[in-house]
């Protein structure tokens, strides 16, 4: 019996994770039905982070009430892992673009929600977080995360605050002699996978911040406040963030976590393989299929095709990637541990006119895949 891991990222905008594993998964049973089949749905962070865990390792999920994007009231959630003890928190849950639709607006957004939802996972009994920094509508480097789990933000006057983009520029004292108790013993991992800096050029405000609403106007006034935000916790925290890699994460939440939290900032994918302890699952494997939408330079920076094949050539189990486009370059793969790359575009067309036919092509190459490999 031949035993299959199938281990995707979304295939951005057009297919989940785990409609990529369902679909894998019939073409293969069509060739070996009795093959084991072992489906692990990857996200990066973002939206449907918290379903991808739960579907790969079991668990529930958990409703909280919190504060949403800009202060309102509203039902978020988090996955309480198998171990009782791995909670999963995705921050768009609660801070994310699509809640802002309509409003964006990063000097007034809040992360206080992601704090609530950080203290009912470690109230329910969570001893490590996993924490998805993607998808987020705010700036405010995870001040207001930090004040919900009693962090104080003071002015000048002695007066506190919690602070957003637009105010960071007024925080004069950072005080985290408050926060919850419970924090201190609780292990956080930030599912990151960008190196941008907290700020400047190539930080938070530069390069996301439009996305999120801002003008060239207020782009400087939120780099100007992160800069600030990191000068206070040189002050009064010792910290430096400036040069910390994946620092900008969602409005420099990798950056706040850090500082306010201990957190660790890791690969998306890297955290995913750790999770479901990939190396154990490695064991008398086969053959593994992973892919995304488009395999390109970011690709090989580490993200789910290229992490899945680092780990798996260790084994020597053989890894196929199932993409939407090949991008020059990317035979590059080949040295990072991937086997071999296959397109699911069947004919050359503009991404709307295929983002239709994706289900199909994409069980069209798996069919033709399976059907070569039982000739031998």
């Amino acid at each position: 019996m031949k035993k299959v891991i199938l281990i995707p990222d979304s295939f951005k905008g057009t297919m989940s994770s785990d409609t990529v594993c369902h679909i894998m998964e019939q073409e293969i049973k069509a060739v070996y039905p009795n093959a084991q089949i072992v489906s692990i749905p990857v996200a990066d962070g973002g939206e449907g982070s918290v379903d991808c865990f739960l579907s790969a390792v079991g668990g529930t999920k958990k409703t909280v009430s919190v504060k949403g994007v800009f202060g309102e009231e509203m039902q978020a959630f988090y996955g309480l892992l198998a171990d009782s003890e791995t909670a999963v928190i995705e921050m768009a849950c609660c801070a994310g673009l699509p809640l802002a639709e309509g409003r964006l607006n990063p000097l007034t957004a809040t992360t206080y929600g992601v704090g609530q939802l950080l203290l009912a996972a470690v109230k329910n009994g969570a001893k490590h977080i996993i924490l998805g920094l993607g998808g987020s509508a705010t700036n405010d480097g995870a001040c207001g995360m930090a004040a919900a789990c009693g962090v104080r933000f003071t002015d000048k006057n002695g007066k506190d605050f919690i602070p957003t983009g637009g105010t960071l520029k007024d925080i004069d004292h950072i005080d985290v002699s408050g926060i919850e108790p419970s924090l201190h013993d609780v292990k956080i991992t930030a599912m990151c996978d960008i190196d941008n800096p907290m700020f400047g050029e190539n930080g938070a405000a530069y390069i996301f911040a439009p996305q999120k609403g801002a003008d060239e106007v207020m782009v400087k006034e939120l780099d100007d406040g992160l800069r600030h935000l990191n000068e206070i916790c040189q002050k009064d925290l010792g910290k430096d963030l400036s040069t910390l890699s994946g620092g900008g994460a969602a409005g420099a939440m990798g950056a706040g976590v850090y500082a306010f939290l201990g957190a660790k900032l890791q690969m998306g994918i890297q955290t995913v393989l750790d999770c479901v302890k990939f190396d154990e699952q490695l064991a008398d494997t086969d053959l593994i299929f992973t892919g995304e939408g488009k395999i390109d330079g970011q690709s090989l920076r580490g993200k789910v095709v290229i992490g899945v094949a680092q780990q798996a050539v260790k084994q020597n189990v053989p890894v196929i990637a199932i993409v939407g486009d090949i991008a020059p370059g990317s035979e590059r793969a080949y040295e990072k541990g991937v086997t071999a790359i296959f397109s699911i575009n069947a004919v050359a067309m503009d991404f709307p006119k295929i983002k239709p036919y994706s289900k199909e092509y994409l069980a069209t190459t798996m069919k033709n895949i399976m059907r070569f490999s039982s000739i031998f």
